[in-house]
């Protein structure tokens, strides 16, 4: 019998160490919102940084490469904006996932974040444990093509699924991940119409909270990026990824 619990108890601490412990880099210039979230976060498991200032976040972000970054947008010398485009002009960055935490709800604040490269917008004040949902849906999210690791040719495009690119004419586009995982959506059935709400759900999440304006201004960066002959709007109803 012995024997037997013992080897539980070792299969046991093996599966406890295969688990990831998440990064959270947290940024803001109130010490005490920095405190307070960051305790939260560690009673839950996840491995905290922090910062108060956009700069400082850049380099600790470079260093250790987390997981999910928690953005203030009012800071001193570089505001959150501004840092989301740095850190999504960062490579080695362009996959971690990015939300603002802030007290600005104003719409035209909203769509410059999400403009800037961010994956969710919280407006304060929220509750720790809605916050820590929030955060845990955005993780658990594994990408719509993760489970695919091959190239594929759609309509011109080559939508490369484990590198998070698409080559368009020899070019590599490196796109932040909602919306290569948009990208990935529409291409996975070409002709087809996705409604908004199945966009919303497959790409955001059905416990992360965003508006329509979110995939507007996400199929707006690809358009430009990719042209806007690819994806056509279906008035009322959603987009469709047309082969060229």
């Amino acid at each position: 019998m012995a024997k037997k619990k013992g080897k539980i108890g070792k299969n046991f601490k093996a599966k406890k160490m295969q688990e990831k412990i998440y990064k959270i880099l947290v940024v803001d210039d109130e010490p005490d919102i920095v405190e307070f979230i960051g305790y939260n976060l560690k009673k839950e498991g996840f491995e905290v940084f922090t910062s108060n200032n956009g700069k400082d976040a850049i380099e600790i972000a470079k260093k250790h490469k987390p997981d999910l970054i928690l953005l203030d947008v009012m800071m001193p010398e570089m505001d959150g904006v501004e840092t989301c485009v740095e850190l999504r002009s960062i490579d080695s960055l362009k996959d971690v996932f990015i939300s603002f935490l802030t007290a600005r709800a104003e719409d035209y604040s909203q769509i410059a974040g999400f403009e800037a490269g961010a994956d969710d917008y919280i407006t304060k004040p929220i509750k720790p444990r809605v916050l820590i949902s929030r955060l845990k849906a955005m993780l658990r999210r594994n990408s719509i093509s993760e489970s695919k690791n091959e190239k594929e040719l759609v309509g011109g495009l080559v939508i490369d699924r484990e590198k998070y690119v698409v080559v368009k004419d020899d070019e590599t586009l490196n796109l932040p991940k909602k919306e290569f995982e948009l990208i990935a959506l529409l291409t996975s059935n070409p002709g087809k119409v996705f409604t908004r709400e199945h966009i919303l759900s497959t790409v955001w999440g059905d416990e992360v909270i965003v508006g329509d304006r979110t995939i507007d201004v996400h199929v707006r960066k690809l358009r430009e990026k990719i042209g806007d002959e690819f994806i056509k709007t279906v008035k009322g109803v959603g987009y469709k990824f047309v082969a060229q």
